[in-house]
């Protein structure tokens, strides 16, 4: 008898040695949490973590605190959320580039993008659609990429600068279909859509929340969608694969990111509620009205994704010999 009670005390000793960090992590966060955003508030980037900030905040009882750290193409926020201590109250909204370009451009980091930060969820991604200026002598896509080619380095493409998102999308249009066009980088993405419309440049690799009025009224032309699948918000306008070149991607996304060497419960708590705000209905209404189209991936996931873009990404850099000062 006296065994088996002390059996059973042992039992129950063990169980309490491992309830307290499971209290613990269901009671985080027990203090506000810091999103940092590494861009100026107003964007597509910057509204995207407020919404879902505002539910989360709902939820864990505490504020969710967006902060715009802006600055060398989004390094210094990514810097900071880097050296913040490893316990979840600082999470990064993290736009593709960031994790899968900037690595490869920028030599002189103050951190190590894969060492120093860990995935969380690819919270949503925006469908990207290429746009010409209706001077440019083509309709579809075939008529650009046959005028192109007849016609080599007297097309131009616009993009917010070296190295960005529609910068790469113009290089890798111009691997996959075998044509040469001069890139003309600005300094942000309003001079470079503003230009555009003025044509000044003849097209443009665009998420369509940027461009999408421009083509309703008639002021830019789109041709060709560079997703998987058409986009319900130009359903008339097909694909780049349907236009004749399969296999052609480029869609923006924006991920979580947080210190590495946070405890995988926390992670896993905020991917869980994250997800759980994306499949709420007033939230996809909300960023469906920007363009964005939620996703919601486990860590593992968005970890897998981030190794598949960087692996794309860098040998576009690598063949294009793309640099930044």
């Amino acid at each position: 008898m006296k065994q088996c009670i002390h059996r059973g005390l042992l039992a129950f000793a063990a169980l309490l040695l491992a309830c307290p960090p499971a209290f613990a992590q269901d009671a985080w966060p027990t203090k506000p949490v810091v999103i940092i955003v590494p861009f100026a508030a107003g964007g597509v980037a910057d509204l995207l973590p407020r919404i879902v900030g505002a539910k989360l905040s709902e939820k864990w009882k505490q504020p969710v605190i967006i902060e715009n750290k802006v600055g060398a193409s989004g390094n210094i926020g990514m810097a900071e959320g880097a050296h913040a201590p490893p316990d979840g109250y600082t999470l990064v909204l993290a736009p593709a580039g960031n994790l899968t370009v900037n690595p490869i451009l920028f030599r002189h980091l103050t951190f190590d993008t894969y060492k120093d930060l860990t995935p969380v969820t690819n919270l949503a991604q925006v469908p990207n659609v290429l746009v010409v200026h209706p001077s440019v002598p083509a309709k579809t896509f075939g008529e650009l990429i046959a005028y192109a080619k007849a016609n080599p380095g007297k097309l131009n493409f616009a993009s917010p600068g070296a190295g960005s998102g529609a910068h790469l999308a113009g290089e890798l249009l111009k691997v996959d279909a075998g044509i040469d066009m001069v890139h003309v980088p600005y300094k942000g993405l309003a001079p470079a859509v503003n230009d555009l419309l003025g044509g000044n440049t003849q097209m443009m690799f665009a998420g369509i929340s940027t461009v999408i009025q421009y083509v309703k009224t008639g002021k830019l032309v789109a041709l060709a969608i560079a997703s998987p699948k058409r986009s319900p918000e130009l359903p008339d306008v097909p694909t780049v694969a349907e236009s004749g070149l399969p296999g052609f991607e480029v869609t923006s996304w924006y991920g979580i990111v947080t210190r590495a060497g946070t405890p995988a419960a926390i992670i896993a708590k905020v991917q869980r509620d994250m997800a759980e705000a994306l499949r709420q209905d007033d939230v996809r209404a909300k960023l469906a009205s920007a363009g964005l189209e939620p996703v919601g991936s486990t860590p593992d996931e968005f970890a897998a994704m981030i190794r598949a873009e960087t692996r794309k990404w860098g040998d576009i850099v690598r063949k294009a010999n793309i640099t930044v000062d």
